[in-house]
């Protein structure tokens, strides 16, 4: 990467650490894209260099995280699916509390209001986790922990309804409870019972 691609690239993450700051702190509605470049210091046409909207950034803040998460999956190659499934869910709700209620609610208007449904599904934060959890699934298969009749669009279905159920329970009880700690008992309880009829013995 020259110079020039590092600066931008600098740029970009200014803009979305920002963002979430102030979402956090303001609420999203409360907020528009030249808060976002005052707070950071850059032009606000260079916000439009990286996102269309503001409802963009909200995106990039949802993936960012969810990419690291993936790639420390693809390294725990020696270990099975209940320990990636485990990580996988802690470090997903882990990631939820960082980013807060105000931007958990609004990857949740992202799914389910139809108004804010991206042109393309895979820019969907619900569609992006689900394809997450499949790969982990379909893994699985490959490595022969799981039968290959697995039902793998049901199972990570299931998963996924778990993961936003808690969500959106989350912001429904305006952050009563720990996501966090929720998710770590639903795997202890849960995740073997589920995968139980699957695994090869």
């Amino acid at each position: 990467m020259n110079k020039r691609q590092i600066s931008a690239q600098n740029t970009k993450k200014k803009l979305i650490t920002t963002a979430l700051k102030l979402i956090k702190e303001k609420g999203f509605d409360s907020i528009n894209v030249e808060d976002i470049t005052k707070a950071s210091n850059v032009a606000k046409g260079t916000f439009y260099t990286y996102f269309k909207r503001k409802e963009d950034i909200v995106l990039e803040i949802s993936r960012m995280p969810f990419n690291d998460i993936k790639d420390e999956i693809a390294l725990m190659k020696n270990a099975n699916l209940y320990k990636k499934l485990k990580h996988y869910f802690h470090r997903f709700m882990e990631q939820v509390e960082f980013c807060g209620i105000q931007v958990c609610r609004e990857w949740i208007k992202n799914v389910i209001d139809p108004n804010k449904v991206p042109e393309n599904l895979d820019d969907k934060k619900w569609f992006y986790d689900f394809e997450m959890l499949k790969n982990i699934l379909e893994d699985a298969i490959k490595n022969k922990e799981l039968k290959k009749d697995t039902k793998i669009e049901l199972l990570a279905h299931i998963i996924i309804c778990e993961l936003y159920g808690m969500m959106v329970c989350w912001c429904m009880s305006d952050g009563k409870f720990e996501p966090l700690d929720w998710t770590d008992k639903f795997c202890e309880a849960q995740l073997d019972k589920i995968f139980e009829p699957y695994f090869n013995k």
